[in-house]
């Protein structure tokens, strides 16, 4: 079992007699129904329905905590105390460490909503490490999943391009929330013609939007990564065939979780 304090990730409390209408209605998540001791994972999409914060969602008693991007906590904050208007909710800064685990779920921590392989989550408690944050992502790239923070960029991926879909991440018979209407449409007409999936290769990452090539059509760009794997912005119908980037093969490795690419016609 490891265990890894994630620095990169910080707390937000949302507390309240509106506090779960109130989030309700913004992510892609059910915050209504979600019940205390429980994680659910979400976002916080534009109004175009790009990607704007991950999300997840933790139940308390009188409150919500939300688990971010430690770098965009500030921001996040600012943007819900905008769309509070008359919502009887208080927001501030949750000061508890986040911790995961994996490759099962340990004594203490909740089971990672995305998916099984990821491990578990804990907020708080006197958790003793043995691995580090590094270590962490090298489980995240091995399992095939996106850090939208580290491989997505500020408001350029679709939340289905980014497999939130799949995650987990999109409760689509909740209702409305912000970036529905294309998101709903997406999944509904089965226009997705892109999708965030690990690469692996030999040697260092390439550039941070390197393109991948299917011969000499493109197939995608580089995302973040580490040496030996990285996270791609593929399309799904460009993976059949010799795969490069900057001249050197690259190979798709589709997750468990994720259905297999149509083979072209």
């Amino acid at each position: 079992m490891f265990i890894a304090r994630l620095d990169s990730r910080a707390l937000i409390r949302v507390s309240g007699p509106d506090a779960r209408p109130f989030l309700h209605n913004l992510v892609t998540q059910n915050v209504e129904t979600l019940t205390p001791g429980e994680v659910r994972f979400g976002a916080l999409l534009s109004a175009p329905g790009r990607l704007l914060f991950d999300l997840f969602l933790w139940g308390e008693d009188e409150a919500v905590v939300l688990d971010v991007a430690a770098v965009k906590r500030d921001v996040l904050m600012q943007r819900l105390s905008m769309y509070r208007l008359r919502a009887k909710v208080e927001i501030s800064a949750d000061d508890r460490p986040v911790f995961a685990c994996w490759p099962s779920v340990d004594d203490g921590f909740l089971a990672d909503p995305r998916t099984p392989s990821m491990g578990g989550r804990a907020l708080g408690g006197d958790h003793a490490t043995n691995a580090d944050e590094a270590d962490w992502h090298r489980h995240r790239l091995a399992v095939g999943v996106p850090d939208t923070t580290l491989d997505a960029g500020d408001d350029k991926a679709y939340a289905i391009e980014a497999d939130f879909d799949l995650l987990n991440g999109i409760d689509f018979a909740k209702g409305c929330f912000i970036g529905q209407e294309t998101t709903s449409r997406m999944k509904r007409r089965g226009a997705i013609k892109n999708r965030m999936a690990p690469i692996a290769f030999d040697g260092p990452p390439p550039s941070p939007g390197a393109e991948v090539l299917n011969g000499d059509r493109r197939a995608g760009e580089v995302l973040g990564g580490i040496d030996g794997a990285a996270m791609a912005l593929l399309r799904l119908d460009r993976l059949d065939g010799d795969l490069t980037v900057e001249g050197r093969p690259v190979r798709v490795r589709i997750p468990d979780w994720m259905p297999p690419p149509a083979t072209p016609d």
